[in-house]
């Protein structure tokens, strides 16, 4: 018998797409284009494949939980550097623990911090509304009850926890936010990331802060959850931020990302680590020392990102809400309903992308917030992105 709380992980918005698109077949002509996984497809760094050559020897080791004392220090130096923090607020051994991917990170984080009671009654787990996918099942695996937060344009997409109101904030016991954000590629600027902190801090619940975007921007840096601590005072109490390489340096299969901040939580952590996960291994810990410690190829990345961001805003203009991503790699367009234009898409130009509908939840006396939208992944290479908006301002 399968565990009736996870029943409602099976229905992935990959598999809702798939079943909806099923039926139709697009023009013979076309070559398809997926446009609905954020899975970077640009060149791997030239290093990479150096580095693991170097030290495959180490496939025969078991990979320490907490990883090598080099791939901490990697990510404590580049903490430091990328959010400007003061030299020593991150100590390698007390504020950091890797991840194979921050999907793991996410999701393994409820169980560490999720108690069975809160505030009198069953734990909330609060989240954006749309959402990734991982902090519903994080939630659910925990035995919490998500509590989603609508994450709307008159927001700039970003969520109001302090709007669910003392009752609800006094059961939370995790809050997950994304900056920038997945799907709609907005930034949550320090003072809102302050807001955030303070409120768990008052309400006493762990914020997640998942950054693994971070590194893919326009024109400013996004600034970090660390950041924010910094300038509160240097504490970094019930602050988790994850990272991963997975995007700033596209290689999505590599599986290597952190998380950091509040020491009592990685403890706890990585305690929960030993009995749950292999490890990453201590080849991939040395190509991700490595690729912490080099910055010309996430630039060169980014370029790439711009580029395309240029060519759909030549390709969509001022249309269906347009909005440049300020970071990320998204483009959420209202188009009005999200399910019939993917058909649509993929019916007449062979493009794949997801409707926003299927990353959120319905929430009674409310319109999903999702359902008006589609979500669009750049992240196929320079040649297939152009045909694609071309193709796509064609269709719409």
């Amino acid at each position: 018998m399968l565990n009736p709380r996870l029943e409602t992980l099976l229905d992935s918005p990959f598999r809702r797409i798939d079943r909806l698109l099923e039926p139709i077949k697009p023009p013979s002509g076309l070559k398809p284009v997926i446009l609905t996984v954020g899975e970077p497809q640009h060149p791997q760094p030239d290093l990479l494949a150096k580095v693991l050559r170097e030290n495959e020897h180490d496939y025969g080791t078991y990979p320490p939980i907490p990883g090598t004392p080099e791939f901490r220090r990697a990510v404590a130096d580049w903490l430091t550097r990328r959010y400007a923090l003061p030299a020593g607020m991150i100590e390698p051994d007390r504020h950091i623990v890797p991840v194979s991917g921050t999907r793991e990170g996410l999701f393994l984080l409820a169980p560490a911090v999720v108690p069975e009671t809160k505030g009198g009654g069953k734990p909330l787990v609060l989240m954006p509304n749309p959402f990734y996918q991982a902090y519903i099942g994080a939630a659910v695996a925990a035995g919490a009850e998500p509590h989603y937060v609508a994450a709307r344009a008159e927001t700039d997409f970003l969520p109001d926890l302090a709007s669910i109101g003392p009752a609800n904030l006094a059961r939370a016991a995790l809050a997950y936010v994304c900056t920038p954000t997945n799907p709609q590629s907005t930034v949550g600027d320090l003072d809102w990331l302050k807001r955030v902190i303070l409120l768990a801090r008052e309400h006493d619940f762990v914020v997640a802060i998942d950054e693994c975007y971070a590194e893919i921007y326009d024109r400013a840096p996004p600034p970090g959850g660390l950041e924010a601590c910094a300038q509160l005072g240097g504490s970094m109490k019930n602050v988790i931020v994850f990272h991963s390489l997975s995007k700033r340096s596209s290689v999505p299969g590599l599986r290597s990302g952190f998380a950091a901040g509040d020491p009592e939580v990685i403890a706890r952590y990585t305690r929960l680590r030993f009995y749950s996960v292999a490890g990453m291994p201590m080849p991939v810990f040395a190509a991700s020392t490595a690729l912490w410690r080099e910055e010309s190829h996430v630039e060169a990345n980014r370029a790439i990102y711009r580029r395309k961001f240029d060519m759909a805003q030549r390709a969509i203009g001022n249309r269906f809400g347009f909005r440049r991503p300020a970071g990320g790699f998204y483009l959420w367009l209202d188009v009005g309903d999200g399910e019939r234009v993917a058909k649509e898409l993929w019916g007449k130009a062979a493009i794949k992308v997801l409707p926003g509908g299927y990353m959120a939840r319905d929430v009674p006396g409310e319109v999903n917030p999702g359902k008006q939208y589609i979500r669009i992944a750049l992240v196929a290479d320079e040649r297939a992105t152009q045909e694609a908006m071309q193709r796509l301002a064609e269709a719409l």
